[in-house]
């Protein structure tokens, strides 16, 4: 795809009307099924909710990518982009066996890695040291980190798929103004369908997207946040790409650091999110969603910034943005969760 904004626009709105079709179909599939995700245990819902939505984003998400290939070919890079598109369904039907029947973490965790890997040896990882190990090891933590703070933070009504949209949309308007267009093309179209997927997703959510949904946001965002190149003569270009995806970021860290604390293990379950603590505070869910919803476009808006000025002053406003975020966590960390032995978190 070249750059037009009509184009751009095309692309948004294709992408977010399948997967607005899409959804309710896989919707009613889902109900005859009885594909449902139950309540209970550290769960927040109370009543069973379909959970094969993650299936309307890939599926929306395929068919725009063919669709824009059919009317626009890209230039270059298609050899790139059928090797990752392919790893993002294998993760997605990955995350469909996890949901339907249970998987274990270490299969997941070993496919994740040969993802990371894969991108690496097709030249779609970070390049911060030149080929070699460490750029490899770097990449491969990324994509299994991202991929895996986007399922974690899929623990409240329309949270992943919005803060998806949004981190989706910010990589969109730093990609297009450097003149990346496939970049921008491919993350247009992917906050198209977490938008037009969470029209059925926020609360009171008639369906979720599992797993399945969730690994393949997670591993597109972390592969286009690497896809990110900069004309600039500074060395900054990878804290874009960490201020984008902030949100998942904090709280998969907040989890892990308060559960080491606590003695508890931070890859089992729990309602010891961020999310659950600003509820656990006071706010209904629907605001407190809205809310980290502002603070992903915020920390947009920074990594924005950050791509455009030079090197001391990215430094400077990142070190900020660190600060207020060990800050938040600290806080965040003295609201007691039901994991802590409150109440129920709703």
């Amino acid at each position: 795809m070249t750059g037009g904004g009509w184009q751009y626009l095309a692309v948004f709105l294709v992408s977010a009307s399948f997967s607005l079709l899409l959804t309710p179909l896989v919707l009613r599939y889902a109900l005859r099924r009885n594909v449902l995700d139950l309540p209970g245990g550290h769960k927040s819902h109370t009543d069973p909710v379909p959970y094969l939505g993650g299936l309307a984003i890939v599926a929306a998400f395929a068919l725009t990518v063919v669709v824009a290939a059919i009317v626009r070919p890209p230039v270059s890079g298609r050899g790139e982009l059928f090797v990752v598109l392919g790893l993002a369904v294998l993760l997605a039907f990955v995350g469909l066996l996890d949901d339907l029947a249970g998987l274990s973490p270490l299969v997941r965790l070993v496919v994740e890695v040969g993802a990371g890997l894969t991108v690496w040896a097709v030249g779609g990882g970070v390049d911060l040291f030149g080929p070699g190990v460490t750029d490899a090891a770097i990449t491969v933590l990324w994509v299994v980190g991202i991929t895996n703070a986007f399922n974690l933070l899929d623990n409240m009504d329309g949270l992943s798929s919005g803060v998806a949209a949004i981190a989706a949309g910010w990589l969109f308007v730093i990609a297009s103004q450097n003149g990346q267009f496939l970049v921008a093309g491919l993350a247009i179209g992917l906050a198209g369908c977490a938008i037009g997927f969470l029209r059925h997703n926020f609360h009171p959510a008639r369906i979720y997207m599992g797993d399945a949904g969730a690994l393949f946001l997670g591993f597109m965002l972390a592969y286009l946040g690497m896809k990110l190149r900069f004309d600039a003569p500074t060395s900054t270009t990878f804290l874009v790409p960490i201020l984008v995806m902030g949100v998942p970021i904090f709280d998969t860290t907040l989890v892990t650091v308060t559960r080491l604390h606590r003695g508890v293990s931070p890859f089992v379950g729990g309602r010891d999110h961020m999310s659950h603590r600003i509820v656990r505070a006071g706010l209904p869910v629907p605001a407190a969603v809205v809310l980290i919803y502002t603070i992903g476009i915020c920390l947009g808006m920074v990594a924005f910034v950050v791509s455009r000025i030079d090197r001391t002053s990215a430094y400077v406003l990142t070190a900020a943005v660190v600060i207020l975020a060990v800050l938040s966590g600290v806080l965040l960390s003295l609201v007691a969760a039901e994991d802590e032995g409150g109440e129920p978190t709703g």
